[in-house]
C-alpha cells in the first residue's frame, strides 16, 4: 500500500478531503521526522514507538579492497509495534 492508497483509504472513510487528508499525513510523517532528528522518541498508544536506536563504533572490511574500515557511532530510526498492533497481524486470516 502506497502512502496515496492511504490517503485515498481515510478520505473514503471519513469523507474528508482528500487535499486536507494529504496535509495532515504530510505535517504528521513532518512531525515524526523532525522529532527524531531532534533526538525524541514518539510514542503512540495501541500503535508503537518511533525510536532513536544508537549503534555502537565498529570496524567492518572492505572486501574488494581487503581494507579495513572505522564505522563511528550512530542512530538509526527504528519502528517498534505496540502488543495490541502485533497481536491484530497474529490473528489476521489474510496473511500467508
Amino acid at each position: 500500500m502506497t502512502k496515496a492508497e492511504v490517503i485515498a483509504q481515510i478520505s473514503d472513510q471519513t469523507g474528508i478531503d482528500k487535499t486536507d487528508v494529504q496535509e495532515t499525513v504530510e505535517a504528521f510523517l513532518s512531525v515524526v521526522k523532525n522529532s527524531m532528528a531532534e533526538g525524541e522518541n514518539i510514542y503512540i498508544r495501541g500503535f508503537g514507538s518511533f525510536v532513536n536506536k544508537k549503534r555502537a563504533r565498529k570496524i567492518a572490511r572492505n572486501i574488494s579492497k581487503n581494507t579495513a574500515i572505522v564505522i563511528d557511532e550512530h542512530f538509526v530510526p527504528s519502528f517498534k509495534p505496540s502488543k495490541v498492533f502485533v497481536e491484530k497481524i497474529k490473528v489476521s486470516n489474510k496473511i500467508n
